[in-house]
């Protein structure tokens, strides 16, 4: 393990909050998430912008999703690129911007959009995409940093944020209060999804223990690249060198549950709902990437956790 001090890592500058000199690659892509999740775990959400400037284009996700609700999810992947330096995107339908207040430290969020209201999370895989109904979908929130910054060790250049997360959440008609947890990440360079698998997670335990890891495979074969943190109450940040992910799978590819390794902490992983996205190249692959509001247990400590989980799985040609 290697010890983070809390706050931003020496390998990080305040600049790399922003945007990135892009690579030559046709699948360079810079990107940016934004998790939350209620403290019981009964309601979450994400954002996601990427910007494939070699593409011409941005892909934008936001989503709502909680125990016993419907999924409500924007999916556009031709959104016009922002300006230079700007957050700012437009589409029909679709205005987002997100503010980096101090970097490091505190972000900003607004969307306004129309998003689908899907009753199976599963017919978002189906030819033609999944049907419901269109319903206003609006976000103002705010990210805060929790106890540190992890940069990702050399291989990758990314790092995550464990965070606070509050504002407003507006659903239709309905209005919810956030006052919960989350994190967000930032990461550039060539991604290609339709190579490598991988399980990424996040989220805190109720004793204030944050945690984070990524398990990557190539087939059914682990790559020995898998980052990670534990960030205990307190601190410090601690990065670890081993994570590992055992999903289990059922309809449609959606996992019904997933024992994870982070370091030393192993977390049994329940998807609560889930905001999938299909992901085409234009070229014949294919890709499906369930993302899911998770809780967790660890069975060691007796502690329970919300967060979020994803799991790329590229499809046989």
């Amino acid at each position: 393990m290697t010890e983070t001090s809390a706050g931003r890592p020496p390998a990080l500058d305040a600049r790399d909050e922003r945007h990135h000199e892009p690579g030559a690659e046709p699948w360079w892509n810079e990107s940016w998430y934004f998790d939350f999740a209620a403290p019981d775990g009964s309601l979450g959400g994400y954002v996601r912008i990427g910007l494939y400037p070699n593409q011409g284009v941005a892909w934008y996700w936001a989503c709502v999703v909680g125990e016993g609700r419907p999924l409500v999810t924007v999916v556009d992947h031709e959104v016009p690129l922002p300006a230079p330096g700007s957050l700012e995107v437009r589409s029909e339908g679709l205005w987002a911007d997100h503010t980096i207040e101090a970097p490091f430290d505190h972000v900003t969020l607004g969307c306004e959009a129309f998003g689908l209201r899907v009753d199976d999370p599963a017919e978002v895989y189906e030819p033609g995409g999944p049907r419901g109904e269109r319903v206003p979908l609006g976000l103002d929130l705010e990210w805060e940093t929790d106890g540190g910054v992890y940069a990702y060790p050399p291989g990758a250049t990314r790092y995550e944020v464990p965070c606070r997360v509050h504002g407003r959440v507006l659903v239709g008609d309905e209005t919810v209060e956030l006052d919960g947890v989350g994190q967000r990440d930032h990461s550039w360079g060539e991604r290609d999804w339709w190579v490598l698998g991988w399980t990424w997670t996040a989220g805190r335990l109720d004793d204030g223990t944050r945690f984070h890891g990524t398990s990557i495979r190539f087939g059914d074969q682990p790559v020995p690249y898998h980052p990670g943190y534990v960030l205990p109450p307190g601190g410090p940040l601690t990065g670890v060198d081993r994570t590992a992910s055992r999903p289990r799978t059922g309809r449609a590819g959606l996992p019904t549950g997933d024992t994870v390794e982070v370091g030393d902490l192993r977390l049994e992983v329940t998807p609560v709902a889930f905001a999938p996205v299909l992901l085409e190249d234009g070229t014949g692959r294919v890709s499906r990437f369930p993302r899911a509001l998770c809780r967790f247990r660890d069975p060691a400590g007796g502690r329970d956790g919300v967060g979020w989980t994803e799991w790329n799985q590229p499809q046989p040609a």
